[in-house]
């Protein structure tokens, strides 16, 4: 619409009806028949309290809004119509739905079937395109370019060009006094997930720095859901949310392909692996899982650790049990930590993700990179 969405609600308002949507779309809208949507609804704060007056009184017309999450969660002045709405929080797509764009509707299906003996014949099919969405990620824009032109040139350009705008909205969003820190969190976190031992260390982003110094540059960025916090627990049991150790806990993006380009990885060095990506092949793969389990499955996921080199990578919660999950880049079967972890705890469940095939043993399963929806 070219008519200021603020001029459009405000009208709407007062007139109890649709006057200026009919005659900027020429379209008139019918209950239960036509889906109007308020897009970019942050750059305009009267087009959120607006959604209250369509709720009370004109709920049979159907209406999405949708926009930024830095924008909507930090307006100032704007009361937000809490219960008058239903929200959904979209993740970068996740690798079953980058399958279906890349016309892979097959693939995607056959993982689904949870049928392995079948999925283990495709396997090099499935290895080739994860690389490529570990490049790619799953932000819309990107996965499009790739889909159409396969130009690995583009996709960069374009998830730079993502980076460079939230950078951008910082500034208009955030008070002068803390955008300072909000940037170093944000630049540092390629930097804190190289790491062997991945907790965040307030030391990496300043010499000297504190919790308190970041705590609040962290939770805006949290809240605009550009980054992604998983807690240590200091015991796995259930539930998992009372063990929590707020003093310790890993950050990831919140998307593969930004985490790439933040770190300005070349293409070649993913797709056909380079000693410059080694070092850095378990920080994507993590970032990864945690993309998918979030995007895929309601668990909330956690981690435990002991030392530096004795961490389970995630910890979920599943049907009464606590699932530990570590994560290994390539097909190597060595779990030192995971078999440390059953011997101390007997876990009922225990799972390896990794890129060798799905196997079950007497004490863990094996579940693929490529399968992790079935988690």
């Amino acid at each position: 619409m070219k008519m200021p969405l603020r001029n459009l609600c405000e009208g709407c308002k007062k007139r109890r009806g649709f006057p200026p949507i009919n005659i900027e779309t020429k379209v008139k809208p019918e209950p239960g028949e036509t889906l109007i949507i308020f897009d970019e609804i942050q750059e305009a704060p009267y087009a959120i309290s607006s959604l209250k007056y369509f709720c009370e009184n004109a709920p049979e017309y159907a209406i999405i809004a949708a926009g930024s999450l830095l924008g909507v969660a930090i307006h100032q002045g704007v009361s937000f119509p809490v219960g008058k709405v239903n929200t959904l929080e979209l993740h970068p797509m996740s690798y079953r739905e980058f399958l279906l764009a890349m016309g892979e509707e097959q693939l995607a299906n056959l993982l689904e079937s949870e049928d392995y003996e079948l999925i283990r014949i495709f396997a090099n099919r499935y290895i080739s395109w994860l690389k490529i969405y570990y490049y790619v990620g799953g932000m819309p824009e990107a996965v499009k370019e790739y889909a159409q032109n396969e130009d690995v040139a583009a996709v960069r350009r374009i998830q730079k060009n993502i980076l460079e705008l939230y950078e951008d909205d910082f500034s208009k969003h955030t008070q002068r006094i803390e955008l300072p820190r909000i940037r170093m969190v944000w630049n540092s976190i390629p930097m804190q997930l190289a790491k062997e031992n991945k907790k965040f260390f307030f030391g990496q982003i300043k010499q000297g720095a504190r919790s308190r110094d970041f705590e609040l540059a962290i939770e805006w960025l949290l809240d605009c859901g550009l980054i992604k916090k998983v807690y240590r627990v200091q015991k796995p049991a259930v539930p998992l949310k009372a063990y929590m150790d707020f003093s310790a806990f890993k950050i990831y993006l919140l998307d593969v392909g930004l985490l790439g380009a933040m770190s300005d990885l070349e293409a070649v060095s993913i797709l056909e692996g380079s000693d410059i990506f080694v070092e850095f092949k378990g920080a994507m793969t993590e970032q990864y899982v945690l993309q998918q389990i979030l995007a895929e499955t309601s668990y909330t996921p956690y981690y435990y650790s002991v030392s530096s080199h004795n961490e389970v990578d995630f910890l979920i919660q599943k049907e009464g049990h606590v699932v530990p999950v570590e994560v290994k880049a390539e097909e190597n079967l060595k779990s030192k930590s995971l078999r440390a972890y059953c011997d101390k705890f007997s876990p009922v469940f225990a799972v390896r993700t990794s890129m060798a095939d799905y196997r079950e043993q007497e004490w863990m399963t094996n579940l693929p990179l490529y399968a992790l929806m079935n988690l």
